[in-house]
């Protein structure tokens, strides 16, 4: 009889943490719709709302696939699907390469690995939340005044972890009560907001400096219409309004924060 892996030794943890129930017979199509709607407008009412007390100079370093990882830079959901699609990789390395002694064709083994996994997401959202609060995402100087700096640091770190708790827990809700994979469908949202965003946004490329022929409108089917009715043939042609037109990139990514 094989030996039974180490990670048994967790095995109170995993039966212990708090999980989504499955479904316990058939669950009907409309159900599945209307789980996988909540979610998704959760989901986006997730990326309207800002981390409180975050500095708006803060500089996110990896803007440009927010949309990749489904998340909303200096939003409740900054992190995205990040650390569950890393604590995935992790443990599939693992077993892969028999680091772990884990026969995923087993049941009672295959139990013990989707159990660890939900655990193991819960420390990424930790590894990836703290690097970045100590590295480029700065508090704000009044909330360093109200809490001080450590503790300014641990007000941020902690509502990165509620957000990235709650895409976790609606990937599993979506997974198990509605369509499909709820990082496949926050993967898509985030894309196609990025999408409608830059083709569609009316709202300047700088937020801070008023509307202009130097600060048009992000999208890039609002700005091409504002520039073109704005500037003459000859600033078209000479004065950069056709660079602007088709060279500039439209802001795909979210504005809270720098790039």
């Amino acid at each position: 009889m094989a030996e039974k892996s180490r990670l048994y030794a967790l095995k109170p943890l995993v039966e212990r943490w708090p999980a989504i129930k499955k479904p316990k017979g058939h669950v009907p199509f409309r159900t599945k719709l209307l789980w996988t709607a909540t979610c998704l407008v959760i989901y986006y009412v997730l990326t309207q709302i800002l981390i409180y007390g975050l500095h708006p100079e803060s500089i996110d370093m990896f803007a440009g696939f927010r949309a990749i990882f489904a998340g909303a830079s200096g939003s409740l959901v900054h992190l995205g699907i990040g650390p569950i699609v890393t604590a995935s990789i992790i443990l599939q390395l693992f077993v892969g390469a028999k680091l772990i002694n884990l026969d995923l064709q087993n049941d009672e083994d295959r139990a013990l690995y989707q159990g660890f996994q939900k655990v193991l997401v819960v420390v990424m959202i930790l590894i990836e939340a703290i690097p970045q609060v100590f590295g480029y995402l700065r508090p704000s100087d009044g909330l360093i005044e109200m809490a001080g700096f450590g503790g300014a640091r641990a007000i941020i770190i902690l509502q990165l972890f509620v957000g990235g708790m709650l895409v976790f827990w609606m990937d599993e809700v979506i997974s198990k009560w509605g369509i499909g994979s709820g990082v496949s469908l926050f993967i898509a949202a985030g894309v196609s907001n990025a999408l409608v965003t830059g083709l569609f946004s009316w709202l300047p490329s700088n937020r801070d400096l008023p509307m202009g022929i130097d600060n048009p409108p992000a999208g890039t089917i609002p700005k091409t219409i504002y520039l073109t009715t704005h500037m003459s043939l000859g600033e078209l042609v000479n004065g950069g309004g056709f660079e602007k037109i088709f060279i500039s990139p439209p802001i795909l990514s979210s504005p809270y924060l720098a790039q």
